[in-house]
């Protein structure tokens, strides 16, 4: 945020009217009880609203409060999920960095295309039937500067908002453990089902770190290029 701007105004001494003091007196904070029903927490995922336009007097004064308006505070939630696979950790780390093939193993992701001119972007596509609704979301995504055989890190520019890391830890000469981490903002369309939806990610994202394994065993057959 931008530092707020002080501005001061010089006048001539004759100008200067003698100062009206106010007398400002301590008032009690009302207790949380009396608080109104649209305060909020943002952790939460509940609205904020404004006081509805009103005048009220106060003696000679009057103040008018600003009409009523409710803005949607998204939640954020956060998975993870690891496994202990069979490879090592080279063959999994250039395995999982090569994210046009995400789609063969990870069960909601549909399809993943990085722009020709810009390696470092990608757009994703998700598609998968749940809660009773065919799900369809997209995003454009920026993968952070890696880590060799140590962490790949992304996160979202537009379309639906997420970020991300997966991380390698070596387990001998030929396993590695691997950690996936996914935090994203609840679509509005999920809101009625938030607390349903982490651990239901949680349990796809287990199932494609299985499909990872046998996928990254896959991947190490094949011939170097």
């Amino acid at each position: 945020m931008s530092p707020s701007a002080a501005v001061f105004s010089v006048y001539p001494s004759s100008a200067i009217e003698p100062l009206r003091t106010t007398r400002i007196t301590d008032r009690p904070v009302p207790p949380p009880s009396s608080l109104s029903s649209a305060s909020f927490s943002p952790f939460l995922g509940t609205t904020l609203r404004r006081a509805s336009h009103r005048s009220i007097n106060h003696g000679s004064s009057t103040w008018t409060s600003m009409p009523r308006r409710t803005i949607p505070l998204m939640e954020w939630q956060d998975c993870t999920v690891k496994m202990e696979i069979d490879v090592p950790i080279s063959v999994a780390y250039n395995c999982y960095l090569d994210r046009e093939a995400i789609p063969r193993w990870m069960p909601f992701i549909s399809s993943v295309k990085i722009l020709e001119d810009k390696p470092e972007l990608s757009r994703w596509s998700l598609k998968y039937n749940a809660f009773g609704r065919d799900l369809e979301f997209s995003w454009l995504a920026r993968n952070m500067q890696p880590i060799r055989n140590q962490k790949i890190h992304w996160r979202s520019l537009e379309g639906l908002p997420n970020r991300g890391a997966v991380r390698f830890f070596p387990k001998g000469s030929s396993s590695c453990l691997v950690e996936l981490t996914v935090s994203y903002e609840v679509p509005q369309l999920l809101a009625p089902v938030a607390s349903a939806l982490q651990p239901f990610l949680q349990n796809l994202l287990g199932r494609g770190l299985e499909r990872f394994a046998n996928f990254a065993r896959t991947y190490q057959q094949q011939p170097e290029t």
